[in-house]
């Protein structure tokens, strides 16, 4: 299916936009270096600040921030319906930065299903007439087989006996289901979604978000942006927006007490770091003066043994951290030795004593849970030693 579908021309220009479903790197969509400034009789306000990011097929990808943190624009470039001031998107093998408008249209049309939250839905349009828009516009499908395949669309987000219904006859619900069945009309590997049950009570809601995952089943990949916690939740992923900037994903699983800003401060700071199989990434009775945060991989917390095999604690994967223990004392000595899993590299972020204090200054929560996990950590520890 995705090859078919990249691989739809732009007939004005006779150019194949999209040769490849991926890069070689095996990401679908990248974002490098994206600044987005709009500009009013108030002055310059700069939306997007630099974002750098990786999408790959099949990613269930929830986009999640505070009102006015750049949600809506970020997806907006990756769709063109907003131009980046500079930077570059690529979809594929698509520069869509580098587009024309007619050629964004046409290529929008084919490769990109987009639901708003307004639903958008042309009233004077029967459900069945609005699904088969998009065919028509592109000029996809033989105009015999559009009636049919909008007509199974519908059936498929349970709709069908509401064909012939003006959206206005049909529930909030009901109207966002048939944008999501107007979106698939062309088959687009991609689907956008912008706020989708903003305006859904929660039964709708659940019903919207429960097709998005059988769109992921049936391999599309979908970006959505939303406000409700508990659905982001349910995504593969989830992409934090503060202030125009990405938080690290790893620092937001690892600490999600903190605020979105102290989030970001963190990303900004981190160091990240590479070590081999097997490799000591910190070692017993060493100045523990870092805290890590593991983004590949996976690292083994062991306790040393003279003569005999290390005996490991615990072993930690992406999203987990080690080197609280350390900190939480001031700068203590290590109590265990951490390192990389003898059966694959592991990738690490990092930051030192004086930001971790600054967070524990700043976030008491974060430093009573902190607390916690130090105190578990401290008993496996002394009774795994008690039983050598």
């Amino acid at each position: 299916m995705l090859s078919k579908i990249f691989k739809n021309k732009v007939e004005e220009t006779g150019t194949s936009y999209l040769e490849k479903a991926q890069s070689k790197d095996g990401s679908l969509i990248r974002l490098r270096k994206l600044v987005k400034i709009f500009s009013n009789a108030a002055g310059d306000f700069t939306v997007l600040k630099g974002i750098d990011a990786d999408f790959k097929e099949g990613e269930f990808i929830a986009v999640v921030g505070k009102s006015g943190s750049g949600k809506t624009t970020l997806i907006n470039m990756i769709t063109g319906i907003d131009r980046p001031t500079s930077g570059e998107v690529y979809v594929g093998d698509v520069a869509v930065h580098k587009l024309s408008e007619n050629q964004l249209a046409e290529w929008r049309g084919r490769n990109m299903g987009i639901v708003f939250q307004f639903f958008q839905l042309l009233p004077m349009l029967t459900l069945l007439e609005n699904v088969m828009l998009p065919m028509d516009f592109c000029n996809v499908y033989d105009p015999r087989e559009r009636k049919d395949r909008a007509m199974e669309l519908l059936r498929q987000v349970e709709l069908e006996d509401h064909a012939y219904k003006l959206p206005s006859a049909i529930s909030g619900g009901q109207q966002q289901r048939a944008a999501i069945a107007r979106a698939l009309a062309n088959d687009p590997p991609i689907i956008v979604a912008d706020e989708p049950t903003g305006n859904l009570d929660s039964r709708s809601a659940e019903g919207v978000f429960t097709l998005f995952e059988k769109l992921i089943e049936r391999g599309k990949t979908i970006l959505m942006v939303t406000h409700d916690s508990s659905l982001a939740k349910r995504a593969t992923r989830t992409v934090l927006i503060a202030d125009g900037e990405i938080v690290n994903e790893y620092v937001a699983k690892a600490l999600p007490t903190l605020t979105h800003q102290q989030m970001l401060k963190v990303s900004r700071g981190v160091e990240p770091l590479l070590y081999e199989p097997g490799a000591v990434i910190v070692e017993q009775g060493d100045i523990g003066d870092r805290f890590y945060i593991i983004t590949k991989g996976y690292a083994e917390v062991t306790l040393p043994r003279e003569g005999q095999t290390d005996v490991v604690v615990s072993r930690l994967g992406p999203g987990q951290y080690f080197g609280e223990v350390e900190l939480m004392m001031g700068g203590g000595r290590n109590v265990a030795r951490v390192r990389a899993a003898r059966d694959s590299s592991v990738e690490v972020i990092a930051f030192g004593q004086k930001v971790f204090n600054d967070l524990m200054a700043e976030s008491q929560t974060t430093r009573m849970v902190l607390a916690e996990v130090v105190d578990t950590r401290i008993s496996e520890n002394l009774s795994l030693r008690s039983t050598e």
